[in-house]
């Protein structure tokens, strides 16, 4: 039997007043968490760096990363059995968050909003919202 193929991607969990920041890409109709796949030869902290500038417009502060925790699910819009697995992250950032490169818009959501995210995004939001982090 032929192993799952896993998109491997990093994700920035940014949390305030019970809601996590989450970003829509242009032309997509859900929201994910903000991050993306690694690049060949990238570390978790480098993936997070240069996407989190990328998409957010800011800087990511070093040694300020707290592993979250790892989750995986059906990747949206790929064929079935194509999964995600997405590395969690929090750290503090320097800047304004202003969508950028790809992002449509920046969004505030809470536990509530399930039916507008990806299935992995499901996961994360369920952990966080089971730690008491996300209302």
């Amino acid at each position: 039997m032929k192993t799952p193929k896993e998109i491997d991607k990093i994700a920035f969990i940014e949390i305030k007043e019970g809601k996590i920041l989450s970003t829509k890409s242009k032309g997509k109709m859900k929201y994910y968490i903000p991050g993306g796949k690694r690049e060949s030869g990238e570390s978790d902290v480098q993936t997070l760096t240069r996407e989190i500038a990328e998409e957010l417009s800011v800087a990511i502060t070093p040694n300020t990363t707290e592993y979250i925790g790892t989750f995986s699910a059906q990747s949206d819009g790929a064929k079935e059995g194509i999964q995600v697995l997405m590395t969690c992250y929090k750290a503090t950032y320097t800047g304004n968050l202003k969508a950028s490169s790809e992002i449509e818009e920046i969004r505030w959501l809470n536990y509530s909003n399930l039916d507008i995210i990806s299935e992995v995004d499901k996961k994360i939001f369920s952990f966080l919202h089971e730690k008491g982090e996300l209302k």
